[in-house]
């Protein structure tokens, strides 16, 4: 069994627009056990459409195309396929009552344009589309199936639970059992992450790929057939064994998501002192439902004033060691500690770019602070990318300092003072 997709539009290819079809079809297909063996995108030329329709149609056993089927001049998809497969356009009446009974729905007039959205190669059965004007529809040619669905992503993905699905696992009743699970990881950069795995060896027929989100790694671990659940397990293990405690979680998993639910899980108070972050940290954390259970508060100090005032550093302390230092993220975590009165208070500052470094201390330098109930903490960073990735990584690791102290909390590592 092989499934192409054809994503449609030159707006794909010009940089207007992502292409967010792609991704969410194969996730559809491969959550039913369903492998996407090829994908492709073209611009709206009628001429290279139906070049892509006809490769694809030659060499695979299903094609699912989405875009081109509007109402306007340049939707072409229609004519296109109507031309690969020497079928005859013409409207189709079916498509065209659909079109009316949309309109009628929302209580407006069908702009005469809009009935070109029926006219569909011959002998094509109309996909229903409940959410827009654009009929998808379903054609043969040989042994291929092919499928024609809207661009806009909430219309296609309804069309092609509703539709496609069902008529793929009517035609191939019985793929393969298959099993997936992704594993959260940081702390590693992918190659460390391969050569652990490697090192410590995955069960035979399980498929190992890779995922990198700066600044996480996502392991994708694959198996098929009768003993998929029972590999794909082992295969956890084995991955859990090799990278220890950079595993995050499993299966959507996330930093915060993490962090967070240990730290209520822990019990744990928090209040946050933020410089270069500009308050990343406290959003990533506010972002996950009962944040409140723990998140105490969260000064974003930018400025020396800011440090000043709300933190209680010294000028004296600012003028000797400078704002991105570890003498002044221990004593922002201190200030930001005593004023809470929480568990835990840490604090970060550096310079995220991309003006402000030295030679002493360049953009990406980041110092890391943490004044608690079972000690303190400070470290340097030099972190590299972007503004943007700096102060990713940055929040990020902060979140797995906190994720790594409730853990040694929870485990009764983490003696109280």
């Amino acid at each position: 069994m092989k499934i192409a997709i054809l994503t449609i539009g030159d707006e794909l290819l010009n940089g207007d627009l992502a292409d967010t079809n792609t991704a969410a079809i194969a996730k559809t297909l491969m959550d039913n056990a369903l492998p996407v063996h090829e994908a492709a995108t073209v611009g709206d030329l009628e001429g290279d459409i139906s070049a892509a329709l006809l490769r694809l149609a030659k060499t695979h056993d299903v094609v699912i195309a989405t875009g081109g089927l509007g109402p306007t001049e340049d939707d072409r998809t229609s004519r296109a396929a109507a031309r690969a497969f020497e079928r005859p356009l013409s409207l189709n009446t079916k498509a065209l009552e659909q079109i009316r009974a949309r309109f009628r729905a929302w209580q407006r007039d069908m702009h005469p344009r809009n009935e070109k959205q029926a006219l569909l190669p011959g002998r094509s059965v109309v996909i229903c589309n409940e959410q827009g004007t654009a009929p998808g529809f379903h054609l043969k040619n040989n042994q291929t199936d092919l499928y024609f669905l809207p661009g806009v992503p909430t219309e296609m993905l309804a069309m092609l639970g509703g539709y496609v699905i069902p008529s793929l696992l009517e035609r191939f009743p019985d793929p393969p059992s298959l099993c997936q699970r992704a594993v959260t990881v940081f702390g590693l950069a992918e190659p460390d992450v391969e050569t652990r795995i490697t090192r410590n060896g995955l069960p035979e027929g399980v498929e190992l790929a890779f995922n990198v989100e700066v600044p996480i790694v996502q392991v994708k671990l694959r198996a098929r057939g009768e003993h998929a659940q029972r590999l794909v397990d082992r295969a956890e293990m084995a991955v859990r064994q090799a990278l220890d405690d950079h595993v995050v979680g499993i299966d959507g998993a996330t930093l915060a998501g993490v962090t967070a639910r240990l730290l209520s899980a822990a019990g744990i108070t928090l209040a946050l002192a933020e410089s270069c972050t500009g308050g990343l940290i406290a959003k990533l954390l506010t972002d996950q439902p009962g944040s409140s259970a723990f998140l105490e508060r969260s000064v974003v100090s930018y400025a020396n004033s800011a440090k000043r005032d709300a933190l209680h550093v010294t000028q004296e302390l600012l003028d000797r060691h400078g704002a991105v230092s570890a003498e002044c993220a221990e004593a922002m975590a201190r200030g930001i500690y005593q004023a809470a009165r929480t568990d835990i208070g840490l604090a970060v500052t550096g310079i995220a770019g991309p003006d402000g470094g030295s030679a002493d201390k360049p953009v990406g330098t980041v110092y890391l602070a943490m004044t608690s109930r079972w000690g303190a903490r400070n470290e340097r960073f030099n972190f590299f990318g972007n503004r943007d990735q700096v102060r990713l990584r940055t929040a990020c690791t902060a979140l797995d300092w906190l994720r790594r102290m409730a853990m040694a909390r929870l485990s009764g590592t983490e003696q109280d003072s």
